[in-house]
């Protein structure tokens, strides 16, 4: 079934197709439209799931964590600094391991308050254990939510979600919703192996000694570095069953590019448009689009380098005094190579500033030339 839907829409139905037991979520700018389509789809009799209307974010994500614990598919979106309220809780879901899926609308951090999307909302959430998907459309919006339930499911991990605010949230796409049918296939119900039982009373929660907790936090990352395979499986297995392939990262004209440009959300789109017309000028570029950022997709990356062949990060969200998030990260899982290419950093596109593919072809030219500053450039709309 073919409809239009923007990203919060496709979220939500995403959520509904999964059979959700429990959804919980406060409305914030721009994620609300994601509650109200559920509680649309309630209505409709499209969604059978409990609905729970909640004072906060951080309230929220501590009524999914007992209603997880108890064995409960879970569900929630936000925002911004609904994100950083829900931080502390963040930590007891991924600690608890619970396979809690929640979609993230990235809006950037006050202050100053601003209602426009960069990605400082979710990088700055990358150490708290969940498992992170960018997207770049509102089908990937609605196909990645399913595949979230089903990679977090089998790891016992959670996952966040993440669409541009108003580039994705607001804006209407043709998406195909799968058959409810389908979608219980690829994705049988969920039950907690480990839940809670009021008739079996037992100790959740409870203090943890050093050496108990190093080997819960050795088993956490061990679990997140076999994650990677799980979403290449969970990937292959949504393709057989719906036709749609996915991966880590989307090389585009990558073959014989003489530099990428590297990019995560809905500006990777607008990179591949500025890739085809630096192409159609005689310019030899390709893109590489990040589309799982925790765990990091660190050897993938790496079969991509070639000896020479420079890579512009473009970063919507800067790490003080360490500049861009990804261009850390990607710096550091080239480094072993024997001959690692030029990583060149540049930060665009903060507080809803526009990337555009003049601004993406300005970079790439700043990016071919021999740039010997370490410091990120930072670049504004060349409009």
């Amino acid at each position: 079934m073919r409809k239009v839907l923007t990203g919060n829409q496709a979220a939500a139905w995403a959520a509904a197709l999964a059979r959700v037991d429990v959804a919980a979520a406060y409305p914030i700018t721009p994620a609300t439209q994601v509650c109200e389509t559920l509680a649309e789809l309630q209505e409709t009799g499209d969604f059978s799931g409990r609905y729970v209307k909640v004072e906060s974010e951080h309230s929220a994500m501590s009524a999914l964590l007992g209603a997880a614990s108890a064995g409960a598919r879970t569900f929630t979106a936000t925002s911004s600094q609904g994100l950083a309220y829900m931080h502390e809780m963040l930590h007891w879901v991924a600690g608890a391991r619970l396979p809690v899926v929640m979609v993230d609308v990235n809006r950037a951090l006050a202050a100053p308050w601003v209602l426009w999307s960069d990605q400082s909302d979710s990088l700055s959430q990358r150490d708290t254990g969940w498992l992170q998907f960018y997207c770049a459309s509102n089908q990937e919006v609605l196909d990645t939510t399913l595949m979230a339930f089903r990679v977090s499911e089998r790891l016992r991990l959670p996952s966040m979600v993440v669409l541009d605010g108003f580039t994705l949230s607001h804006t209407y796409e043709p998406v195909d919703v799968p058959d409810a049918a389908e979608v219980a296939r690829f994705l049988p119900p969920w039950r907690e192996p480990a839940s809670l039982d009021v008739l079996r009373p037992a100790s959740y929660g409870a203090l943890a000694l050093p050496k108990e907790f190093t080997r819960l936090r050795r088993r956490l990352e061990a679990d997140m570095d076999r994650a990677l395979e799980t979403i290449l499986k969970v990937c292959l297995e949504f393709e057989e069953a719906f036709g749609r392939p996915y991966g880590l990262v989307e090389p585009y004209r990558a073959g014989d590019a003489e530099a990428f440009l590297v990019c995560a959300g809905a500006a990777a789109s607008t990179a591949q448009e500025a890739v085809d017309a630096l192409r159609e000028s005689g310019r030899a570029a390709g893109a590489i689009r990040l589309r799982v950022a925790r765990p990091f997709p660190a050897s993938t990356l790496r079969a991509l380098a070639r000896p020479g062949v420079p890579w512009a990060v473009i970063d919507r969200a800067v790490s003080p005094g360490g500049n861009g998030v990804f261009r850390q990260e990607i710096e550091s899982a080239l480094y072993p190579l024997a001959e690692h290419p030029p990583v060149r950093g540049y930060i665009a596109g903060l507080g809803g500033t526009d990337i555009t593919v003049e601004l993406l072809t300005e970079i790439y030219d700043d990016a071919v030339r021999d740039r010997t500053s370490t410091e990120a450039a930072w670049m504004e709309d060349s409009r």
